[in-house]
């Protein structure tokens, strides 16, 4: 009996001490956790700023930190994406060759003051700067619709298109049936949509008559919980692109959405966007890259892809299987479309959305094609970007709906505006994302102080990006100010460097800032201790919005 007390008597003296030696064991295995996981941060992010956000999450939260770091944390694309990204890219360049195609030319047809930058861009992208662009900026639904609905009517031999978002209502209804249409009568039609930002595309009844009348469908970048083990799912393809007979080319903030229809219980209004046309019959143009890009991109989505590609590629003879039009065909078509229609930028104020009259063409125009994406471009536009607004000594005017840059770029912009640049970032007053808004307010104070004019779009959501540099430079395409956009997404942008151009759009810039809030130093300075902060917090994370 005592034996028998003294043993239970031993046993509950020894169950709290197994107990401690356990947690002491789970605790020395949680420090080295995050110790390893601290190292990897710092060893793999070059962005101080991410860095730093990254390992506040791991310390904050631990469990959740180190389940999103591994999911998210990198931008893995994954190996065999990328394996399959560089055969079709290497397929393009062997083709290019063969067929006396060179990309990465024109570096003469700049000022001197430009060539460096423009070097960034071909380093990365082999792509150089291409002359003899006839283009117009279209800057209201209406008029994107009637020309990609006459291009795309008029195609003969291939159409290729590539969106973050499809959203098949309202007027989207007709550019798919103008694509059925091309199929039917034999144009070889293609279209990649992001299979997250489509996803209501993927289960629609126009993406099914799509495919049954021949057009083939492609879903970029397809997302599953099998799949997140060895690449993000967050990395997107925020490109959009339009190819017609590789001489027709599109690009610019417009997805494939009608925006009477889209996302109108956000309670920001409606979506304004912004797309440059590109008219080219020289053998190597805008277009002709954008073309490159795309198929290099379907061909980078499945080995079935490639191995068409392949196959594509082998017996591919230019000369026969693309027939550029003649200046006069360039010219009928332009008319047709309302070449020399009024050159001034009218808007609408005092409506949700902003109408501006048709533009002119501008010809002759000397531009360069930059598309970036995750492990395979680093970080061109954002190198780009950089640069030029160190470089400029005028003026800098942005115009971008999500405005969350890090301390290198801000800091770009507080010094332009204290060397006596005039700085203008024109942006929208309410955007559909609570995080950004608030992210983006942190930034506000520091510019304000150095001098930088923030001007809030009160007409809808202002979702145009561009980037206008002195009076000869500019950025234009799907490129957001934010680290999304320079570090995971599949963007593309234009660099353009024809003053008549760049006018263009520094009118169209103009006219957004006509139905703008200017906002003072001493207003944002009243505003209430706890916003502030709140601001401040949702600041640290900024890196990964």
């Amino acid at each position: 009996m005592e034996a028998n007390i003294d043993a239970l008597a031993t046993d509950q003296h020894l169950a709290p001490w197994s107990w401690i030696d356990f947690a002491g064991v789970g605790l020395i295995l949680h420090i080295i956790l995050m110790v390893v996981m601290t190292l990897r941060i710092v060893s793999v992010q070059r962005n101080i700023g991410v860095a730093i956000a990254w390992i506040a999450v791991l310390y904050t939260v631990p469990l959740f930190g180190f389940v999103a770091y591994i999911l998210v944390g990198e931008p893995m694309i994954g190996r065999r994406y990328r394996q399959r990204m560089d055969q079709a890219r290497l397929l393009m360049n062997d083709m290019a060759a063969r067929e006396r195609l060179v990309f990465d030319q024109g570096q003469d047809l700049i000022p001197d003051n430009y060539r460096g930058v423009s070097r960034i861009g071909t380093r990365w992208t082999g792509f150089g700067v291409f002359t003899g662009h006839q283009m117009q900026l279209l800057t209201s639904p209406k008029t994107i619709f009637e020309h990609l609905i006459t291009d795309i009517d008029g195609a003969e031999r291939t159409i290729l298109m590539e969106f973050y978002i499809v959203y098949p209502k309202g007027q989207v209804l007709d550019v798919v049936q103008a694509l059925i249409s091309a199929a039917r009568r034999g144009v070889e039609c293609h279209i990649m949509v992001d299979s997250v930002g489509s996803f209501s595309f993927f289960n629609s009844h126009e993406h099914q008559k799509l495919e049954r009348a021949g057009v083939f469908v492609h879903q970029s970048l397809p997302v599953g919980l099998f799949k997140t083990l060895f690449k993000r799912s967050d990395l997107r393809n925020h490109r959009k692109i339009v190819v017609i007979d590789e001489y027709i080319g599109y690009t610019g903030s417009f997805n494939l959405v009608d925006p009477k229809f889209f996302k109108q219980d956000k309670d920001v209004g409606q979506w304004i966007d912004v797309m440059m046309r590109s008219v080219s019959y020289q053998p190597i143009s805008i277009a002709t890259a954008m073309a490159k890009v795309v198929v290099t991109d379907i061909g980078a989505e499945s080995n079935d892809n490639l191995h068409a590609l392949h196959q594509r590629v082998n017996s591919y003879t230019r000369k026969l299987y693309v027939s550029h039009p003649t200046i006069n065909d360039i010219n009928s078509r332009v008319e047709v479309l309302g070449d020399g229609l009024t050159p001034s930028v009218q808007p609408i104020v005092g409506t949700t959305s902003i109408a501006i009259a048709p533009l002119p063409v501008v010809r002759d125009v000397i531009a360069q094609l930059i598309p970036s994406a995750p492990q395979v471009t680093a970080h061109v536009i954002y190198n780009t970007l950089v640069t030029i607004i160190h470089r400029a000594n005028k003026r800098i005017q942005i115009t971008t709906p999500y405005f969350v840059p890090d301390e290198a770029l801000s800091g770009a912009l507080v010094t332009a505006a204290k060397r006596g640049l005039d700085v203008t970032l024109i942006i929208p007053e309410k955007v559909d994302s609570f995080l950004v808004q608030h992210a983006s307010q942190a930034y506000y104070q520091e510019l304000l102080e150095a001098g930088v004019k923030i001007a809030l779009f009160k007409g809808g959501l202002l979702h145009a990006k561009m980037v206008v540099i002195d009076d000869d430079y500019c950025l234009f395409g799907t490129v957001n100010i934010d680290m999304r956009s320079f570090y995971l997404n599949m963007e593309v942008s234009l660099a353009i460097y024809t003053p008549e151009m760049v006018a263009q759009i520094a009118d169209c810039q103009q006219s957004y800032l006509q139905n703008c809030r200017f906002l003072g130093l001493e207003e944002w300075q009243e505003r209430h201790s706890a916003r502030r902060l709140f601001d401040n917090v949702v600041r640290l994370f900024s890196p990964l919005l």
